[in-house]
């Protein structure tokens, strides 16, 4: 189901700045190499949607913005860095820094009120979320850009509202970004001080030039797959759509592939990863002689031999690339089970110690240099997939009296590509419905002529036709 920005009908208020509670200190922090990644210098963004508690149900003097905003600035204290802005190293290349000045410097917030309930708008828990960009605070002009972080809070008829976050990757990864919020929510419900306190210490995740470093673009342009519904700049309609499945179909799939891997376990990310990245091959209708490629984002907060552990409280980017390319027919025709074995083989080298360092030296060499090839980006032949289920988006972050029910993506932004697709937890609307326990949302970004086909062969998931459909491809 769509919903069009006209059914919100949105009051909004003038754009304030808040500033940190206390003074902070006034200076220029290095990011680390892995925030300097190239395709982290864009912006993501996230809605929190909160459900009206009994309390405020019919208080029309509830400001839930003038909540968040005390408690906002309360943990802007210690998350200084966020209220500053991003600035290009003096070198002018491909890095940049975050300037901090207490006395100039704050966080945009915007305030908005609905003209809906939320339970009109389904909370969001929608196949089509496209709404959600019209309840995150967006700049259109290049200056803006160096805000890294942005936020608008909704009320909506109901008392119900939403908050809606847009934050650099360049300063946060998500389980940082999910940190942050915490802090906000626990200031807000009156404790003194985050349970966890921040620390920056970027230089932990520097790298060493490297004289021969990593391939990281093991597929070129010439070799990707081609889909005919992006061969038009400029004139493909992406839209973001959030696909459910139920635990019990992620159990079933998982035990037919251990059996027809002579016992091998698969974790349900493992599992539902070769079977998404088939699907949206298939949906893409990818030439059958180009390459596809799977980029897997993974963490290295894991303790690594060889690698201190990350401390408690770091909110930095701590995430790797594991990268695995199949030419389309072998992703078609080879058994489920055979490509899901190659994901679990990609992960576990990129957990290694040895990669990590290589993987951060290289990009420490790359992000030398003058010119990083993008190429790929948006071509449908490269899937980026992340998993959001154990970031703790919708753990312990209720407002006050007013319960979290669910966290989106907002489909604007890095998170619109069509690269992009996201595993997340369920929503608190799909308690209702006991098959969703250990069940996950898909968020993924296709063009809408594909959609259709990605949605069938969702579909043949949960029927149990895990290794059949179309292999041909018209595109060929």
């Amino acid at each position: 189901m769509a919903y069009q920005k006209a059914i919100l009908d949105l009051k909004v208020e003038d754009v304030v700045l808040v500033k940190p509670s206390k003074s902070t200190p006034s200076c220029i922090l290095s990011l680390s190499t892995l925030d300097n990644k190239v395709s982290n210098n864009n912006i993501c963004q996230f809605v929190h949607v909160y459900r009206s508690s009994t309390i405020h149900d019919s208080d029309s003097s509830f400001n839930p913005c003038h909540d968040f905003k005390v408690a906002l600035s309360k943990a802007l204290f210690y998350y200084y860095p966020l209220a500053g802005r991003l600035v290009t190293h003096v070198d002018g290349k491909h890095r940049v820094e975050i300037k901090s000045n207490n006395a100039e410097f704050g966080v945009p917030v915007l305030e908005a009120i609905a003209k809906c309930t939320l339970s009109s708008v389904h909370y969001l828990d929608v196949n089509d979320i496209e709404m959600a960009k019209h309840l995150v605070l967006d700049f259109p002009s290049p200056q803006d850009k160096s805000y890294p972080l942005v936020f608008m809070v909704t009320k909506f008829l109901c008392g119900g509202f939403t908050i809606g976050m847009g934050i650099s990757h360049a300063l946060c990864d998500g389980f940082g970004v999910s940190q942050f919020f915490k802090a906000i929510v626990e200031l807000a419900n009156g404790k003194s001080e985050p349970s966890v306190k921040p620390v920056w210490e970027r230089e932990r995740l520097v790298g060493s030039i490297n004289k021969q470093p990593f391939h990281l673009f093991p597929m070129d342009k010439e070799s990707a797959a081609f889909t005919p519904f992006l061969n038009q700049i400029n004139s493909t309609d992406i839209k973001q759509y959030c696909f459910k499945v139920e635990g019990e179909v992620i159990a079933r799939l998982k035990l037919s592939l251990m059996k027809e891997s002579e016992n091998m376990k698969f974790t349900t990310f493992e599992s539902l990863a070769g079977y998404v990245w088939r699907s949206r091959a298939r949906a893409l209708k990818l030439s059958n002689n180009g390459k596809t490629m799977l980029d897997i984002l993974v963490s290295i907060r894991r303790h690594m031999k060889g690698y201190d552990p990350l401390p408690e409280g770091y909110y930095g980017n701590s995430i790797v690339d594991g990268k695995l390319v199949l030419k389309v027919s072998e992703l078609n025709e080879r058994p489920l089970y055979e490509i899901v074995k190659l994901i679990k083989e990609t992960i576990n080298v990129a957990s290694t110690t040895d990669y990590v360092t290589n993987w951060i030296d290289t990009w420490e060499t790359i992000n030398q240099e003058e010119d990083i090839s993008t190429e790929l980006e948006a071509s449908g032949a490269v899937t980026v997939l992340t998993e959001w289920k154990h970031l703790g988006f919708m753990e312990n972050v209720d407002f006050g009296k007013n319960e979290v029910v669910n966290f989106v993506p907002a489909p604007c932004k890095m998170l619109a590509t069509v690269d992009v697709c996201i595993f997340m937890h369920p929503s608190k609307i799909d308690d209702d419905n006991p098959l969703m326990k250990g069940g996950v949302k898909i968020f993924t970004s296709l063009p809408v002529a594909s959609m259709l086909k990605f949605r069938d062969e969702i579909e043949a998931l949960k029927i149990e036709r895990y290794d059949q459909g179309s292999n041909s491809n018209p595109s060929d």
